[in-house]
């Protein structure tokens, strides 16, 4: 797995020549702020002959300094009351490219001090929008040599952060690996492998449930999802349990559904019009969660127990897929009428946090999730943003915003939905005949609350709606929604992001 490590750097001097880095990225609203006259006389210098200094990443010719090279990449923006943390990662981003394309190896971040609380995360978000700058597909690795970009990244006054960024980026790695990854290369099996290969001598807890039998007893919603991918043994689907216990007393238990549809042809409910390009990132939630798994195993926070199921499954056409006004019995004992096959995405995690809710009802102060690539509507409302839906038991934990408070403070913001009742009457059955409905027959972009009442619907096909705050068992529950925000730039085969990787790490790792 091709990854840039990086490395702290605590000794002023080694901005100079001959300290084994070859260039200096700067990233700074003002490179007076870096507490270095020499970049500052530089920059000084630079701005009278060439006008794009400290206004647009520049390269300056700067003999003494390491490589002979000062990249100044400004933030922009820093002190507008709508901004965030994201402005040093955009930075960074661009700095650490032009770095690589001027032909530096090992080169040497510095991130200027900012008062700001907004941006006390400065020069880690940075180092980590280094990582997703630089990495590179999965396919283009194997085709060409998985060889990172650069030997090293130095982070100079970084107050040692490099342990938990290199375990961050691992994670960030693998998901981006998992999501990104084309439907063959990355079937259901084969995303089951490469878990199974990233996680060998972790620690963690691993088991992949394949076998039909079992898979159609104990998760028959799944099942009939993947129905017409049964035939082919390549496309046959899979669960993937993971289980990560940190060392001393067990404080919190947290448990992740990840929805890994591996390729989503919207089933007999077929995707026209094109609409089929880019659906093997359908499965950027179980990346995401996996990746979350990996990044434990690395830092082995104490106190903590965390759980996760991720179900990969191809919702493929065939004589054997699964139609609409089908009625199927959920791993939770609930009759489910399919409204749309290409709501299939539901279907999955409700077995999975059915599952899952045996498991935090005898759990230590339990937390639930569902990740989730799960809606157009989420990008109609928020565009780039992962959005949550909690019960109330969650709402009033909180749960929501910390999670919201965290993902901002580290650069992967989160918008806040809320379940009303209306979501709970979108899923009658009007015939009366099944407990609930899946989903309407329209696209959710087009349907009102359509990322919100998928929530209601989890909860009652998976168990949960038993377990609300008045219950005598209160269960947490918030599902995330990464539609808007698992990928960036291009709409079909643009970059995966791992969120929400990071945010939901130091959520579980709080306090």
């Amino acid at each position: 797995m091709a990854q840039v490590n990086v490395v702290d750097v605590q000794d002023d001097d080694a901005i100079f020549e001959g300290s084994g880095w070859d260039a200096l990225v700067v990233v700074a609203a003002d490179t007076s702020q870096t507490g270095f006259d020499e970049i500052s006389l530089l920059a000084d210098h630079g701005a009278k002959v060439d006008k794009r200094v400290g206004h647009s990443p520049t390269l300056l010719f700067a003999p003494g300094l390491v490589g002979g090279r000062l990249i100044i990449s400004p933030v922009k923006n820093s002190v507008d009351d709508f901004e965030d943390v994201r402005v040093f990662a955009d930075a960074a981003r661009v700095g650490i490219k032009l770095a690589k394309d001027a032909g530096a190896t090992r080169p040497l971040l510095l991130v200027a001090k900012n008062g700001d609380p907004r941006y006390q995360f400065a020069s880690e978000v940075a180092a980590l929008s280094c990582g997703q700058e630089l990495w590179q597909a999965l396919e283009l690795r194997e085709a060409k040599g998985d060889n990172p970009e650069f030997e090293a990244i130095g982070l100079l006054n970084s107050s040692k952060a490099s342990q938990s960024l290199n375990a961050i980026e691992a994670g960030r790695t693998l998901a981006r690996d998992l999501c990104g990854t084309e439907p063959e290369r990355m079937s259901a099996p084969a995303f089951a492998d490469y878990c199974v290969a990233a996680y060998r001598d972790s620690g963690l807890k691993v088991g992949v449930i394949e076998d039909r039998d079992v898979l159609e007893r104990d998760y028959p919603l799944l099942s009939a999802v993947g129905r017409s991918s049964f035939a082919v043994s390549r496309h046959q689907p899979r669960v993937v349990k993971l289980e990560y216990v940190g060392e001393g007393a067990i404080e919190r238990t947290f448990f992740f559904a990840g929805k890994g549809v591996v390729y989503d042809t919207g089933g007999a409910d077929i995707k026209v019009a094109g609409g089929m390009a880019g659906m093997s990132r359908d499965k950027g939630g179980a990346a995401a969660v996996a990746g979350l798994m990996k990044t434990l195993s690395l830092l082995k926070p104490k106190g903590i127990r965390v759980v996760a199921e991720l179900g990969l499954v191809r919702n493929s056409i065939g004589s054997e897929a699964f139609v609409t006004d089908e009625i199927i019995t959920s791993h939770a004992g609930v009759r489910v009428r399919i409204g749309n096959t290409d709501a299939e995405g539901r279907l999955v995690l409700a077995d999975l946090l059915s599952h899952l809710r045996i498991k935090a009802e005898k759990a230590i102060k339990p937390e639930l999730f569902s990740v989730a690539t799960l809606t157009g509507h989420v990008v109609r409302c928020y565009g780039g943003y992962t959005a949550t839906v909690e019960n109330a038991v969650a709402k009033q934990a909180g749960i929501a915003a910390s999670m919201a408070n965290e993902g901002l403070a580290w650069g992967e913001p989160i918008e806040q939905s809320a379940l009303r009742r209306e979501d709970f009457a979108k899923i009658i059955d009007p015939s009366g005949a099944a407990d609930i409905l899946s989903s309407n027959n329209a696209p959710s972009s087009v349907t009102a609350r359509g990322h919100q009442y998928p929530a209601a619907f989890l909860l009652q096909a998976s168990g949960l709606s038993s377990h609300g705050s008045t219950s005598k068992m209160p269960l947490a529950y918030t599902h995330v929604d990464i539609a808007g925000s698992a990928t960036e730039g291009h709409p079909q085969y643009g970059k995966p992001t791992a969120a929400p990787l990071v945010g939901l790490y130091k959520h579980i790792t709080r306090g």
